[in-house]
């Protein structure tokens, strides 16, 4: 699949399924604008995914910081002339008993799950508009829709829940305008964030018997960026765990 000239913002693509998609995206011809929080790490990340610096843009902060969307939106259009699409992928999951989350918990989830993607969604929808064309696509997950016992999930569910109906709300809002809205739900995934350690246990909580590869979320996001008569899915990834256990 070529992309050449292509313009992708990615958040949370400093690490993970973000930094995985930027490189596959650069690797097609796109360009890539990540955003991440850690700076040191931002620009590390920038330089694997594109060592000549020509196709990758970075910008640092809390996606959630309405300044922070700005300058994540002004640095697409300004290095490389406008936003055709943007990967949704910042967030944080905390699995802990209800009764055990605490205030702080709960605004910095609700922060970055859901005030991020407000953030740069409202910011990129609106240049989409102008071209009439673009592509929004969410990373949530498959807990949503099928809680599992033993993994604590609450705020995932309010938060990715959320997520899950406002991209069928803005996929038929925007159906006639030329923008498509999709997301993806992932079971779960070997990425950083999981120690090797715990990799046996979270296998097992898979029908298929194993946690999902960074590269398959990042082929189901290529995948709808060019299936021009699909939006408003929630394409699962999960090795089964929407269809139950």
């Amino acid at each position: 699949m070529n992309m050449q000239d292509k313009v992708v913002v990615i958040t949370g693509g400093s690490s993970g399924i973000g930094k995985a998609a930027a490189i596959e995206f650069v690797k097609r011809g796109a360009s890539v604008v990540i955003n991440g929080r850690r700076e040191d790490t931002l620009e590390a990340a920038a330089k694997e995914i594109d060592p000549s610096g020509i196709r990758v843009a970075a910008v640092a902060g809390d996606i959630s910081d309405p300044q922070v969307a700005d300058r994540v939106i002004a640095a697409g259009l300004e290095r490389f002339g406008r936003i055709d699409t943007l990967i949704n992928n910042a967030g944080i999951f905390l699995a802990k008993p209800f009764t055990e989350y605490t205030d702080e918990d709960f605004a910095n989830v609700v922060s970055i799950n859901m005030g991020g993607f407000f953030q740069i969604t409202r910011r990129a929808a609106a240049e989409m508009l102008k071209s009439g064309n673009g592509h929004i696509v969410s990373i949530t997950t498959s807990l949503v829709d099928q809680p599992i016992a033993g993994v604590p999930s609450v705020l995932a569910s309010l938060t990715k829940g959320g997520l899950n109906s406002a991209t069928k709300s803005l996929a038929i809002e925007y159906a006639e305008k030329g923008i498509r809205v999709n997301a993806v739900a992932p079971g779960i995934v070997k990425t950083p964030m999981h120690p090797a350690a715990t990799h046996e246990f979270l296998e097992k909580l898979h029908p298929l018997g194993r946690m999902g590869e960074m590269s398959e979320i990042v082929d189901a996001i290529l995948y709808l960026d060019s299936a021009n008569f699909v939006t408003g899915e929630i394409l699962h990834v999960d090795g089964g765990q929407n269809a139950g256990r």
